[in-house]
């Protein structure tokens, strides 16, 4: 008796499916990581940048390695489906100087005409430098190189090279601010397109408690003879413990070049003390 053949549509669901349980099993092993190095007194917290598009100027504590990871899934044209599990490696050498190692540990997308591709992401590394104002504000620098070390069709394919402005600041007791204005020189600029994009994001934050905090964003990006781009962010934070901060949020692109709807949760932990 001939195998039954399974439909192709049956066979995507079951992919995805199991790339969820997957990236579910990897963040839950993640946070269990970072509780368990939670548990000493003495721990520093951590400094989350994600989930938003904008950092902040200040850096992780220094001498110990910060990891920053979770889950996204988006939604729009082509790919119409995309998820990923993004990372963020994080050191500081002083409370001014730090650099990080970022990008995807893994893609899965779904382009419009039913193809799939999966695989690792882009990888940048960033110089940051950070100019402390006062108690409550700080300007910062960074410098990032992004290597195409994704296969074809999930990533750029090209280097790119960007220059980032940062100013935060506390204001009314529980509120702060990031905004950030960075430069883009793309390695493999369109024909007819600027060779440099602009960016800009504006996030506002606000502790509820000690534990619990909530943000809210807007971000796009310009570039001569390309569309513009522009997105909207809401996110909520919990910390059970200064040395770990999971999130949990979605974002919205506000133009039609900006994409569609975007879920995501994840976690900043403290993994191990350097020096």
């Amino acid at each position: 008796m001939p195998e039954p053949v399974l439909d192709d549509r049956h066979a995507v669901n079951d992919l995805v499916a199991t790339f969820w349980r997957r990236a579910l099993s990897a963040l839950a092993a993640m946070v269990a990581v970072g509780s368990a190095a939670a548990q000493p007194e003495a721990l520093p917290a951590v400094t989350p940048y994600r989930p938003s598009v904008s950092t902040p100027a200040a850096l992780s504590a220094p001498g110990w390695l910060e990891v920053e990871a979770g889950f996204q899934n988006s939604r729009a044209v082509d790919p119409d489906s995309r998820a990923s599990l993004p990372y963020d490696l994080k050191l500081a050498f002083t409370p001014d100087w730090g650099i990080r190692l970022g990008g995807d540990a893994y893609v899965r997308e779904h382009s419009a005409d039913g193809s799939t591709v999966s695989g690792f992401g882009d990888t940048s590394v960033i110089l940051k430098r950070r100019f402390e104002v006062n108690a409550a504000s700080a300007f910062g620098l960074e410098f990032g190189v992004k290597s195409p070390t994704a296969r074809s069709g999930i990533g750029s394919g090209h280097t790119d090279l960007t220059l980032n402005g940062i100013y935060s600041g506390d204001f009314a007791e529980a509120w702060h601010a990031d905004i950030n204005v960075w430069a883009t020189h793309p390695g493999g600029a369109d024909p007819g397109t600027a060779a440099w994009q602009g960016g800009w994001a504006t996030a506002l934050s606000r502790d509820l408690s000690d534990r619990y905090g909530v943000s809210a964003e807007l971000s796009g990006t310009q570039q001569r003879g390309a569309a513009s781009t522009s997105q909207a962010l809401l996110a909520a934070s919990w910390s059970p413990s200064p040395a770990q901060t999971l999130d949990i949020g979605f974002s919205k692109g506000l133009s039609a070049a900006s994409g569609g709807w975007s879920f995501f949760f994840g976690t900043t932990f403290l993994l191990a003390h350097l020096f």
